[in-house]
Parts: structure tokens; sequence; C-alpha cells
């Protein structure tokens, strides 16, 4: 996962921040602006977290707070990935599309998804991560149940 880092524009700077980003861009809601390199996920109204990549010099334009250390990031994929998730998400993951991301829950859990091509990232506070291993272990210990039934 590499890096990851909060940034907030600061008040009247998203035209200078928007310029500094490039080839990046702060993303909309639901949303990921990627380079390749570097990813920046919508994670609230005014935020984005950078993932993959330090920061460039973009201190005089925004918030730049390293979240590194508190989060974690699982990865679940395979045929069966959108179908043992939806046990866990209240959300449509049929409506996501590849190259998506979304702030909501994972159980009781505060998550952020990212929709790859062949399945999804979670992204949890460190603190949780032992605990959304186990949810999704046993989603998919109960999607594999129904397949033998």
């Amino acid at each position: 996962m590499g890096p990851v880092t909060s940034v907030a524009p600061f008040a009247g700077q998203d035209g200078a921040l928007a310029a500094a980003l490039a080839p990046l861009a702060f993303p909309a809601p639901n949303s990921i602006s990627s380079d390749g390199a570097a990813r920046l996920v919508w994670t609230a109204r005014g935020q984005a977290f950078l993932i993959g990549a330090a920061p460039g010099d973009w201190g005089q334009f925004a918030a730049l707070t390293d979240q590194s250390d508190g989060w974690a990031c699982l990865t679940l994929s395979g045929s069966g990935a959108a179908e043992v998730l939806s046990r866990l998400v209240p959300l449509d993951l049929r409506a996501m599309a590849v190259g998506s991301g979304a702030r909501s829950s994972l159980g009781h859990m505060a998550m952020i998804l990212i929709r790859g091509a062949d399945g999804f990232e979670i992204m949890v506070f460190r603190s949780m991560a032992r605990t959304a291993w186990h949810e999704l272990e046993a989603a998919m210990k109960m999607r594999a149940a129904r397949q033998v039934c």
C-alpha cells in the first residue's frame, strides 16, 4: 500500500492545490484519481487520502497528515469477492465501477473500499484489522457452506 497521507485543502486554495497535484486531480465523492504510482482517494468532504507516494510540496495549500501507521489494507479478490463482501457492507457493490472508492462500514467498522479489476481493497483502522479479518473469514465460510448445499 505504501504511505498514506490525508490531504485537506485550506480555504481558498483549491485551485493552487489542483495545480500542485498534477497529474493527479483532487477526487470527487466516491472517486479516485491515479497516475499509475499514486492514488488520491476521496474520503470525506474536502479530504482525500494520497496512497502509495509521499506528498509533494503541498503544505502551503493543504493540511497534510501522515496516516500510514493508522490504517491496514486487506485485499479480497476472486469470483465470489462481491458476494462475500455484500454480507458485510451496506453498498450496492454491483454499482461500483472498477477504479471507484467509497467510505462506508464493514460490519461495525469504518472503512474505505476501493474497487479493483479483480476484487476489492478494504482499508480499516489498524486497530480493527484482526476483527475485519475475522468478519471476512466468517462471511467466506458462510458463502462456502451455501455452495456445498
